[in-house]
């Protein structure tokens, strides 16, 4: 596969045509699916990055700083937060999470596309910060019992916490007439594709390519 497939521009690598990036938001209930697809996608296409969370909770074994979170002080979380440095935030568990906006605008305007795993309120918020409309994905399971199945499986919740999530994710599917694209993670596989397809499709979108005017008048033979 040519590196022109992979990042799927409409003219391929060489950026004939100017293409700004896009705000690529994952929604989805615990156990549907979310983090595969992410991974594979992020992992799969050169032009798609992740984006990585600020957090005030202490690095985890095996986490490296700047790769899985920007791990920062109580304070220095406050300071860009009043700022307006994050694009959207939350607080977890007592511990505060958030989306730095400069290294996002940075990439946008280099013509990156930016991934983001954030629940509905996050999706929310991205919206509502002004820097770019995202393309939202809302990921369903395929049923009720699948995903108690899926939760179950992965051995490391107890089963009230399982119980706990299932009541949690009635919640959260509640909101998947917020979002623009809704994939049921059936097949991971297929699902995998069907989120890149949706990439695909709006990055070659007319309002995403600036330079296409000029593009064009060159091909009609006006300068």
């Amino acid at each position: 596969m040519s590196e022109k497939d992979h990042d799927g521009s409409l003219l391929g690598s060489q950026a004939l045509v100017q293409r700004v990036g896009i705000m690529v938001v994952l929604s989805s209930p615990s156990g549907a699916g979310k983090t595969t697809i992410t991974r594979a996608l992020v992992a799969r296409d050169p032009a798609l990055m992740m984006s990585v969370s600020a957090t005030t909770r202490p690095p985890r074994p095996g986490e490296q700083p700047g790769r899985d979170y920007r791990f920062m002080s109580a304070k220095a979380f406050d300071d860009v937060a009043n700022a307006g440095g994050f694009l959207e935030q939350a607080e977890v568990f007592g511990n505060r999470y958030g989306t730095p906006r400069e290294p996002v605008q940075q990439a946008l305007a280099a013509g990156r596309d930016v991934l983001f795993d954030v629940d509905w309120q996050g999706a929310r918020q991205l919206r509502a910060s002004g820097l770019a409309s995202p393309v939202a994905v809302f990921i369903l399971p395929p049923s009720r019992a699948e995903l108690e199945r899926r939760l179950h499986t992965r051995a490391q919740d107890t089963v009230a916490v399982v119980e706990a999530r299932m009541a949690k994710a009635a919640s959260e599917m509640s909101h998947y007439a917020e979002y623009d694209y809704i994939v049921v993670n059936r097949d991971v596989e297929a699902s995998i594709a069907a989120v890149q397809a949706i990439i695909v499709g709006e990055r070659h979108r007319r309002c995403r390519l600036p330079g296409l005017n000029e593009f064009v008048r060159r091909l009609s033979g006006a300068g």
